[in-house]
């Protein structure tokens, strides 16, 4: 097993508001190694964009911020940086395709510039050699004419070609880590499996590690190696993609799976939904957040935490915090 590029270790956050404060992450642990794909998944507001770019701080400005634990890249902890050496880990270690190329990218500045200014930045080019760099990722994102596109302004491209662009944006300093948020929102099926298909074939080339942060589970068919679901701040599976897409554990797991339609199907067998809500987060209490919705919780649910523990054969490959389905399947667990 290779040395892990980002290790996440009982990272909590906490975001407050004048009003309100909400426990968005809550002792989630999780590293990914170079050449992988990790997928996040969940509900909304399940805490999956704050536990992956909060540790960046990447979080909307006006929140205030409480972190704890550790998250751990280069030999450095991230939460312990100051914000000039989080700016630099964000240019150089990690890239970053946000699911609003619009909003991330400068209105005001032209497609090209922007790009050359990241290479410039982190990897020390020349102006000239800058452009050239930029020019020739914009072809790589397949964008056609990338040397006319490099002058154009972000409204001037198609939402497909914004998203190349986004992407281009977040390799111009060679990161390790690609961190990828939802990147095929508001695209269509055909331009969702172009930009799914160049984020894979990038990743082949490089060998970098992926973060792909989404609720679009053919997404994670298709590109993830590893998943984790995360359930109200907590992670309720996680294994590798055939796990637990094919053989699920957790309530929670299930029941997302089962809420997703099945098009290759001639006759729909329809789709089910998740009961009830997810927890009120302002709240912190003790036993499994899933529990209220679930429809196998036991008393003991509601008093103490379940943990994350080892499906099947003991693999740590594979691990579900539900001990009331694995102690049915026959897997003691103290």
């Amino acid at each position: 097993m290779t040395t892990p590029v980002y290790a996440v270790e009982n990272l909590i956050i906490d975001l407050y508001t004048p009003t309100v404060s909400v426990r968005a992450v809550d002792g989630a642990s999780f590293e990914i190694h170079p050449g992988e794909t990790l997928a996040i998944v969940g509900e909304s507001g399940s805490g999956k964009t704050v536990m992956t770019l909060g540790p960046l701080g990447l979080l909307p400005e006006g929140v205030a911020i409480d972190m704890r634990g550790t998250a751990r890249a280069d030999g450095r902890d991230l939460v312990a940086m100051s914000q000039s050496e989080l700016s630099a880990m964000r240019g150089g270690e990690f890239g970053v395709i946000f699911q609003d190329p619009m909003s991330a990218l400068n209105p005001m500045l032209k497609i090209g510039p922007q790009l050359a200014e990241q290479a410039r930045r982190h990897a020390g080019l020349s102006a000239a050699d800058a452009r050239k760099e930029a020019v020739s990722l914009l072809a790589r994102t397949g964008i056609p004419d990338p040397a006319d596109r490099y002058d154009r302004y972000p409204h001037e491209l198609s939402g497909g070609m914004l998203q190349r662009a986004m992407i281009a944006l977040a390799l111009a300093a060679k990161p390790r880590v690609l961190i990828a948020d939802e990147p095929t929102t508001a695209l269509d099926a055909t331009v969702q499996a172009q930009i799914l298909a160049l984020i894979r074939q990038i990743q082949k080339e490089d060998g970098i590690a992926v973060v792909l942060i989404t609720h679009d589970i053919g997404a994670v068919s298709v590109l993830a190696d590893r998943v984790i679901v995360l359930y109200a701040g907590q992670i309720a599976e996680e294994g590798s993609a055939i796990d637990v897409l094919t053989r699920p554990v957790h309530p929670y797991t299930k029941g997302l799976l089962a809420s997703v339609p099945d098009f290759r199907s001639e006759i729909s067998s329809g789709t089910r939904e998740i009961p009830g809500l997810p927890p009120n987060q302002t709240k912190v209490e003790p036993g499994c957040r899933f529990a209220e919705r679930c429809s196998i919780a036991q008393p003991s649910c509601l008093a103490r935490r379940p943990t994350l523990l080892p499906v099947g054969d003991g693999s740590v490959l594979h691990r579900a915090a539900c001990p009331v389905v694995l102690n049915a399947q026959g897997v003691a667990h103290q």
